[in-house]
Order: C-alpha cells, then sequence, then structure tokens
C-alpha cells in the first residue's frame, strides 16, 4: 500500500534533490533540464508529464523550497501561467509532447491572441478567421492588447472556424508559430508612455493541422480554462535568486537576465495597480496626513486592500486543495480593480494638482503621475469590470443570465455586413 504524501515528506525529498543537484553555475537551460526530469518543476502534473502526481499543494510546498535554497524555479510568463495549464487538459498527447517540455525548460515564450478590436468583452465575436486548407489551417485578421507578442515564439489563438452555428460554437482554439512572414506584430503607445502591448495582424498565417487544441470549435470552452487561470489571484512579484553574500553563478546571472526582460514589459504594473502601498507615507511627506478627511480616506483604502487580501488568501487556500480556478477567480480580479481606482482617488486627494506633475521636486512625483494614467487598465486586462459582475452573479450568486438576442443565431446572420 503506498503512503499518502504529507507535505513533511515532500518538502524532505525536494530539499534532498536540491542539495544535490543545485548548482549556481551550471547554467539556466541545463539546470531546468535536470529540473523538469526530476519532475519537481511542476510536482502536481501527472508523472507522464514530467510532473510527480502529487496534491496541488505541492507546488508551493517546491516553490518554498527553491526560495530557501537560492535556487531557480519555473520560467516567468505566460508559457507557464496560460499556455501550459491549458494545454496539460486540453491538448492532444502529440501536442503536448511536443510543446509542454520546452515551455517549462523557458525553451519557448508565449503570448495571448484573444482580444480583437471588435471583440473585447464579448470576446465571443470575434471575426479572425482559420480555414482548413490540406495541412495547415490559414488565419486572417486582427488582435489587439497582446502583451509580449513582440518576442513571443508561439501564440495562444482563437479563431473563428464556422458561421454557421451561434457565436461561441463556432471557435476553434490554436497555437500560432509567432515567426513567420504572415504574422505583423506592432507595438502600442499607452498613455503612460510605455508599450507593454502589441497589436498583431495576420495576413494568410499558416498553423500546421494537428496544432488544434482539443475538438474543432470547442475552442469557447478551452479558452474559459485559460481566463480562468489569468483571473487568478497572482501576483506580479519579481523572484529573489541565490542567497545573500552567496557569489552570482552562470545560472543565477541567466535568470536574473531572464527575469529583467520579462519584467520590463510590467515596469509599470504597480502603478496600475493604484500603489496603495504608498499612500502613507505619501500622506506624510506632504503633511497631509493630519487632515481628518485624508486620514478617514486612508484608513478606508486599508480596510478594503486587507479585506481583499483575506479573499485572495482564501481562493490560494481553495487551490491547494486541489481545486480548479473557478469564478472566485472574478471576485479578486473586480476587488483589484476598485482597489486601483480608490488608490488613485486617495493619491489624488492627497497630493492635489501637483498629482499631475511628472518631474515635480519629489521622487515619488513622477510615481503618483503615472498611478493616475496607468489605474484605468486593471478595470480593462483580463476582462472587464462588468464582464466580472456578470460571472459573479450568475456562477456565485444564481442570478439569471441578462437577455441575449446573438447566441441562438447563426453568427454570419448577427455580424452585419460580412460576405
Amino acid at each position: 500500500m503506498t503512503s499518502i504524501p504529507t507535505q513533511a515528506s515532500v518538502r524532505t525529498a525536494v530539499d534532498q534533490w536540491i542539495s544535490s543537484t543545485w548548482d549556481p553555475n551550471m547554467g539556466l537551460l541545463a539546470w531546468r533540464e535536470e529540473f523538469v526530469s526530476s519532475g519537481w518543476a511542476v510536482p502536481s502534473w501527472p508523472e507522464q508529464w514530467h510532473g510527480r502526481g502529487l496534491p496541488a499543494w505541492a507546488d508551493a510546498v517546491v516553490a518554498d523550497a527553491l526560495r530557501a535554497a537560492g535556487a531557480v524555479g519555473q520560467p516567468l510568463g505566460g508559457g507557464m501561467s496560460l499556455a501550459a495549464p491549458t494545454l496539460l487538459e486540453h491538448g492532444s498527447d502529440a501536442l503536448r509532447t511536443r510543446l509542454l517540455r520546452p515551455t517549462l525548460t523557458g525553451e519557448l515564450t508565449w503570448c495571448q491572441l484573444f482580444s480583437e478590436p471588435g471583440a473585447g468583452s464579448d470576446l465571443a465575436s470575434l471575426t479572425t478567421t482559420a480555414v482548413r486548407d490540406g495541412d495547415e489551417w490559414i488565419v486572417n485578421g486582427q488582435k489587439v492588447w497582446n502583451t509580449s507578442a513582440h518576442h513571443a515564439d508561439l501564440g495562444m489563438l482563437v479563431a473563428r472556424t464556422s458561421w454557421d452555428v451561434p457565436k461561441h460554437q463556432g471557435i476553434s482554439y490554436f497555437v500560432l508559430p509567432m515567426h513567420q512572414p504572415g504574422v505583423d506584430v506592432r507595438p502600442i503607445r499607452q498613455m503612460n508612455q510605455h508599450s507593454s502591448f502589441n497589436e498583431v495582424f495576420m495576413t494568410n498565417a499558416r498553423i500546421p493541422a494537428d496544432h488544434l487544441v482539443g475538438q474543432l470549435n470547442d475552442g469557447w470552452r478551452i479558452a474559459r480554462t485559460t481566463l480562468s487561470h489569468e483571473r487568478g489571484f497572482a501576483t506580479m512579484r519579481r523572484p529573489q535568486f541565490g542567497k545573500s553574500g552567496s557569489p552570482i553563478g552562470r545560472t543565477l546571472a541567466e535568470a536574473e537576465a531572464e527575469a529583467h526582460e520579462h519584467f520590463q514589459t510590467y515596469v509599470w504594473y504597480p502603478q496600475r495597480a493604484g500603489r496603495a502601498d504608498l499612500v502613507m507615507s505619501r500622506a506624510q511627506t506632504v503633511g497631509a496626513h493630519v487632515d481628518p478627511l485624508v486620514r478617514q480616506e486612508i484608513a478606508r483604502l486599508h480596510s478594503f486592500v486587507k479585506a481583499n487580501e483575506w479573499t485572495a488568501a482564501r481562493a490560494r487556500a481553495a487551490r491547494a486543495l486541489g481545486r480548479p480556478p473557478g469564478p472566485e477567480g472574478s471576485l479578486g480580479k473586480l476587488a483589484a480593480s476598485e482597489v486601483a481606482r480608490r488608490a488613485a482617488a486617495v493619491h489624488a486627494l492627497i497630493s492635489g494638482a501637483s498629482a499631475m506633475l511628472c518631474d515635480g521636486p519629489d521622487v515619488l512625483d513622477a510615481v503618483i503621475a503615472e498611478v493616475l494614467v496607468s489605474t484605468p487598465a486593471q478595470s480593462i486586462a483580463g476582462g472587464t469590470d462588468e464582464i466580472q459582475r456578470s460571472i459573479i452573479s450568475e456562477k456565485i450568486l444564481g442570478l439569471p443570465r441578462d437577455p441575449v438576442t446573438d447566441t441562438d443565431r447563426a453568427f454570419r446572420d448577427v455580424v452585419q455586413g460580412y460576405s
């Protein structure tokens, strides 16, 4: 009879493996090859797909052991957080065999190709097309708000493969090779002067026939898996590599370079979240902390932030028990938007008109100005607040759906002017 693993036994086992294997000078790719081969890179995954078949809590145990040892963990980015879990659940064995391991080692990078200029919150209205042509799919259309598309190897693409059924039923999910003549990636300049997103134009781009994920026209269900991971409670934290006082070897240096490149895209994300952590120090710096109104608003903001943190902790506990991401992710996403708005309003109250200055006398002036022009994005990215409220009302509160008129007709009859 096989004994049931405990967190203590798993921690002991992974500590022993790290102690005997970790070498800060072996090179990042060589280390990750060892990491993946051991099964410790994704311990909760099935053994067939590079895991150890352990409970979901083992992922956090291994991550903590790696941090304690100063070792490097999984690659950063959408490959591990979005693409890999989606392929694990829905991909064919051929796709899993071909793509999972190089994603786990960081050799393949990914981007998400979902939203379109006319299909953002109503993603199912997308009109990018994929047409079968022998052993390939030919793709034409445009995607937008695509983080990291400028350097990704592969894209998670949803495209329309049937116009003769209701809109949700005519979508398929593909893996798109990004480095080909038919894919044109163009950066988008934001009002905060960053260019974190791109628009992607596909003109007769080609996808191998076996790069279809799941069944034909079942892409909406698969896309929801990806979105459920995107709306999770994970925070954008830069990992710390190595131990204090220890020399930086080749593996750590390459991991630092990888992290630097990855987080260049997200340097403004703390400002997008509202920087509630700066409210108290900012109020003290400008002398606003003695204002009763300011103090009241700071207390209200702090209370809301703490409540949101506890909600997030409950969601993490549910994931540790093995439950898949669910509608509670929408609660966290909606709360994060509200935190950002409230924090921006408190910063404006504290700083007054000087909150608009990008080059004021205080070093934080530019940060506060960036907060004010960045926080609107928090309510849009990963699904708008309106979408999150609909999910919460239907999936958590059990309220009836809003009336719709376009889900029981062929999509070509809904889209005006399509030929």
